[in-house]
């Protein structure tokens, strides 16, 4: 898992309008940074809202990134419309800006979870949805619960960590280069503590760059499994055994920490919601393999805990 900076932000307006057989589309501006898709069913006239958060990086409301086209989240907000449910997906901030080539680099963790919570306020006020459901994936997920606690009926967690994410790191990084670990936990510790550095070896430049640790050190003062223990409305930890980035045992985590809270663990899932039935070289390459279905367990999962 990749960690950049990125976000979105306020609310505005909505600009067009295009259907199809099974439902209406409409892309809306939130803001002068924040565009997205609503997809809403045609036979249902006070449908629920699932509002889907991406994850880290400079991800757009589809789930890609420049080289990594899978649709993911494309495809999870029309299987759910087609399963009577509203969907809203949105680019993060940082794609907006990157196609206008004014890329703010001071953008903090929080303003993730202020714009996320700009977007359900937003839709709050169309009194136009019976419930309004986050989905938020990966890093979205510790966004979207931070975002869900007042504004949200209901969350979903896809693939989120349990783990402060200097945690998750210095795990990931001992996992890929051991002889690394004690060196991204000096980093972590420093960040932790509020406290910039430069003491690390040229090996974990890409993980701690000097740009991007403010950043961090924003997102490490949240711990997921605390925000979760905290959450009163109702909870679904999704998490697939084919997860390369996030396993099994962080989804374990968040459920520890909320008894209420439901459990979905997905055999052969991996990180971008596709059934993987070979090695670790065909997960890895279908992250760029649009023509994949996405779980067909993981529509079912969803939908029930939506509409129960």
């Amino acid at each position: 898992m990749k960690y950049y900076i990125w976000v979105l932000a306020l609310f505005f307006s909505v600009v067009s309008f295009c259907q199809n057989k099974n439902n209406d589309e409409k892309e809306i501006a939130v803001s002068k940074w924040i565009d997205g898709t609503l997809l809403t069913p045609n036979d249902n006239k006070k449908p629920n809202l699932a509002i889907i958060i991406a994850g880290s990086g400079p991800t757009d409301r589809n789930g890609n990134q420049n080289f990594l086209k899978s649709n993911a989240l494309k495809k999870l907000a029309e299987s759910l419309t087609n399963n009577g449910i509203a969907t809203f997906r949105y680019d993060k901030r940082i794609v907006k800006q990157i196609r206008q080539g004014k890329v703010d680099k001071d953008i903090m963790f929080d303003d993730f979870v202020n714009d996320a919570s700009d977007v359900i306020t937003y839709f709050k006020e169309q009194d136009a949805y019976s419930k309004i459901y986050v989905i938020g994936h990966s890093q979205g997920s510790l966004i979207g619960m931070l975002a869900a606690k007042e504004h949200a009926d209901g969350f979903i967690s896809l693939a989120g960590a349990g783990q402060n994410i200097g945690d998750v790191i210095v795990d990931q990084v001992t996992n890929m280069a051991p002889q690394l670990g004690e060196e991204a936990q000096k980093v972590v510790d420093k960040l932790k503590q509020g406290e910039t550095t430069t003491d690390y070896p040229a090996a974990l430049a890409s993980v701690f760059n000097a740009d991007v640790q403010p950043f961090m050190i924003n997102w490490m003062e949240y711990n997921p499994a605390e925000i979760i223990q905290d959450l009163e409305i109702p909870i679904l930890i999704v998490n697939g055994t084919k997860d390369l980035q996030v396993s099994e045992d962080e989804a374990q985590l968040l459920k520890e920490a909320n008894e209420k809270a439901e459990l979905k663990i997905i055999e052969n899932m991996n990180h971008v919601l596709f059934e993987i039935e070979g090695d670790d070289l065909e997960n890895s390459k279908s992250y760029n393999e649009s023509f994949r279905p996405i779980s067909s367990e993981l529509i079912e999962t969803i939908t029930e805990f939506i509409k129960e």
